[in-house]
């Protein structure tokens, strides 16, 4: 049986099949994206460079020696790489867990293909098993929390060591557990809409065109 890491390797150097040879592209943040990031290395001299989701990523590319690209000096990316906490038979995903969901919904919004990878674990038929990220803004943390609650949901605020974990774009993030997201793209637009959210972590409207998902079989292609 292959580990959890593998999978991600081997789904990693899967997605070089979708990198366009001359474009930029786009990449996501975390485990799964560091082993794409990895294997993107064997291919940098054919590549311009990359648009990056985080300050994590973009520091793998720089020193990997991929050119990394501001997203506002670029126009539409041919493709964006991102791994998920949740994917399911839609291609609607949970994402946020490395906190980096605002930046990677701006990049997924600006390409015209989403590529998601991930393990085999990550695939559900209902949304809502991982907490569900919501960046926020702090002042309106405590009302939040009660919206959510409203709808069943447990939110807590991610913390890291004794303070509130603060984002690339200096915010905060709450976790939400105990929901059931059968409808993502309503749920998406309405979370949206209440004050303080900065980006909700259900990718409905970005949600991927494909998943390269990672199993003891070998990497299966899932297409929506």
């Amino acid at each position: 049986m292959l580990t959890q890491d593998e999978l991600k390797t081997q789904v990693g150097q899967a997605a070089l099949h979708y990198v366009v040879p001359g474009d930029i592209v786009g990449v996501g943040t975390g485990s799964t994206v560091n082993k794409f990031i990895d294997a993107l290395a064997s291919m940098k001299g054919q590549i311009k460079g990359a648009v990056s989701s985080s300050v994590a990523s973009t520091e793998r590319l720089l020193a990997l020696g991929i050119p990394v690209f501001d997203a506002n000096a670029v126009g539409e990316i041919s493709v964006y790489i991102d791994g998920a906490d949740e994917i399911d038979g839609r291609g609607y995903m949970i994402k946020g867990g490395g906190a980096a969901l605002t930046r990677e919904k701006i990049v997924a919004a600006q390409s015209r293909r989403f590529v998601c990878i991930a393990d085999e674990s990550k695939l559900v038929t209902v949304l809502g098993k991982f907490p569900l990220p919501v960046e926020v803004i702090p002042m309106a943390t405590q009302r939040l929390i009660r919206q959510f609650a409203a709808l069943g949901g447990t939110a807590q605020v991610r913390m890291k060591g004794a303070a509130p974990l603060v984002t690339d774009n200096g915010q905060h993030i709450l976790d939400v557990t105990g929901l059931q997201i059968k409808e993502p793209l309503a749920f998406e637009s309405e979370v949206n809409q209440w004050p303080g959210v900065v980006t909700v972590g259900v990718f409905a409207h970005q949600r991927a065109q494909v998943c390269l998902l990672g199993t003891a079989g070998g990497v299966k292609t899932l297409t929506y």
